[in-house]
């Protein structure tokens, strides 16, 4: 299976370059899962449903969330007619939504996709171990779903790690969304689970993480409210990860940082023969 994972998308210029690019990537990859975090899609703070839309109609099979879930209020009803947006698994029982789906492919191939929010520098939510545990005790590779993929939404590279190393061999791929830069360190961990600790934004890089430079750079230099936070809009760069799985054991075989556009240098995946 080839799985596309895009990170997150920062205001306009980011869902534009998405939305432009996606068609492309699904035939040049002949993608079978693509994955977008979303959460920062609508000027930065939340999705709005008609953003959803177009993202699902460029090539999203699905879109994850983050702590930015609910900054548009709109998506509360929305999220519960659309189970292919999914928000933290880990958010206290009664929140809207859900925090995993598994999705029929082409082939009558499944995929279990599915979210947690760290707890390390973030809000205070379940545990996303034990309850990922729980889940797995569900859905296994090779067995109900062909393919794994979790999107770890948050600011700790150990808390990442540590998640993703718990569930090396029950994966197919662990990727990190949250900080907007992606690392350097695609790898696939001793037990066949594709790791990195963070996709990258889809957004500006001549920026703050996505935002602004002189608004946001302002907030460091004195202790007053300043303006609100707005999306940097120059050139978007797509920044993601590339997977490909063995079709018998659901483990990844492959794995390349996806790069295009914009200011970063790109990196572009080269599919196995």
């Amino acid at each position: 299976m080839r799985i596309l994972f895009l990170g997150d998308i920062v205001g306009r210029t980011g869902r534009d370059a998405v939305a432009a690019a996606l068609p492309g990537l699904r035939q040049s990859l002949s993608l079978d899962l693509v994955i977008v975090n979303a959460e920062n899609a609508s000027h930065g703070f939340g999705l709005a449903p008609a953003m959803a839309d177009v993202l699902f109609a460029a090539g999203a099979d699905v879109l994850t969330l983050g702590n930015h879930a609910w900054d548009r209020k709109e998506l509360l009803g929305y999220i519960e007619t659309q189970p292919r947006l999914i928000r933290p698994l880990n958010y206290p029982q009664g929140t809207p939504g859900h925090g995993a789906v598994v999705v029929d492919l082409a082939g009558g191939r499944r995929a279990l996709v599915l979210q947690v929010m760290g707890r390390l520098f973030m809000e205070l939510n379940d545990d996303p171990f034990r309850l990922t545990a729980e889940l797995l005790g569900k859905h296994r590779l090779a067995s109900n779903v062909d393919a794994i993929v979790a999107d770890i939404h948050g600011e700790a590279t150990s808390e990442k790690m540590a998640y993703a190393h718990s569930f090396d061999g029950r994966v197919s791929l662990v990727v990190g969304t949250h900080t907007h830069v992606p690392t350097a360190d695609a790898q696939i961990l001793p037990g066949g689970t594709a790791y990195q600790t963070d996709a990258g934004m889809c957004g500006d890089y001549d920026s703050v993480i996505g935002m602004e430079k002189g608004a946001a750079s302002a907030r460091y230099w004195r202790r007053v409210p300043g303006d609100r936070l707005a999306p940097a809009d120059g050139e978007a760069t797509l920044c993601g990860v590339y997977v490909e799985t063995d079709d018998r054991t659901g483990l990844a075989t492959s794995v390349s940082p996806l790069r295009t556009g914009g200011r970063l240098a790109p990196m572009f995946p080269v599919p196995l023969a």
